[in-house]
């Protein structure tokens, strides 16, 4: 009669005990975290028109100025729309941001209400970190005066800027009074372009109320290298070379930092 050999199978060491991952607290009856991730997003896009992609780690912010820019009187749902309400908190929030170092601004937009423009140029151009502007598609109106306001401009070879006196809309007092504030007003503009570009006010001045170049106004319309060969733009260019510059501002702005310390 033979025997059964018994197996005993070798010992398991002992397992170390692992920390459970601290989870965020749900609140009873929150969607999932996937669905409210996903919500932020589409609540950006709603509310700043625009989404964080793609995801990587950049030292550059992206603005975009499209469409008509909206002042102090909400335009129809309809019209694309840059809010200047939401341009500016952006602004704010990049110059007190350490992690990001330079801005680029992209315009595609038709112009709109100057004194919100102005307050968006002026908000640019009083910005301690390099900032670089893209004008494709069409940088018309007041949207020249955003371009200029970057440290460097770049625009498309087919991309369009049109300089063109100010107009009003709605109920126009006809008193000189209401023609003497116009004339203020454009004079703004005038001074703020020539001062942060390389056209003379007498160059841009002939531009702007040159009569016979559009059909139903008094204007110019520069394309690509029109707008640098009058010095309003500095070079023509895309997004490579736009973001090429902006790294090369950012990296001479920390050369002058570390050398001023």
């Amino acid at each position: 009669m033979t025997e059964g050999f018994n197996f005993q199978p070798p010992p398991v060491p002992p397992q170390p005990q692992t920390q459970p991952i601290p989870q965020e607290p749900v609140p009873p009856g929150s969607p999932p975290r996937r669905v409210r991730r996903a919500s932020r997003k589409v609540d950006a896009l709603r509310e700043l028109g625009q989404l964080n992609i793609p995801g990587v780690r950049s030292n550059i912010h992206c603005i975009t100025v499209v469409g008509q820019i909206e002042g102090h009187m909400v335009l129809p749902p309809q019209n694309k729309t840059t809010k200047y309400e939401h341009v500016i908190p952006q602004l704010v929030a990049i110059e007190q941001d350490p992690s990001i170092e330079g801005t680029l601004i992209i315009l595609n937009t038709v112009g709109g209400d100057v004194e919100a423009g102005l307050a968006i140029a002026e908000m640019i151009v009083s910005m301690s970190k390099p900032t670089v502007s893209l004008v494709l598609g069409g940088g018309h109106s007041i949207g020249v005066p955003i371009a200029c306001a970057a440290d460097y401009s770049f625009i498309a070879e087919t991309a369009t800027m049109t300089v063109h006196p100010i107009r009003l809309t709605g109920l126009v007092i006809g008193v000189p009074q209401t023609y003497e504030y116009l004339d203020k007003m454009q004079d703004r503009v005038i001074r703020f372009v020539t001062e942060h570009s390389n056209i003379s006010e007498a160059k841009f001045r002939e531009l702007m109320f040159r009569t016979g170049e559009l059909a139903r106004d008094i204007g110019t319309v520069l394309v690509g290298r029109d707008a640098v060969n009058v010095g309003l733009i500095d070079e023509v260019g895309g997004v490579a070379r736009a973001v090429t510059k902006l790294q090369q501002l950012i990296a001479e702005r920390k050369t002058e930092n570390a050398g001023g310390h």
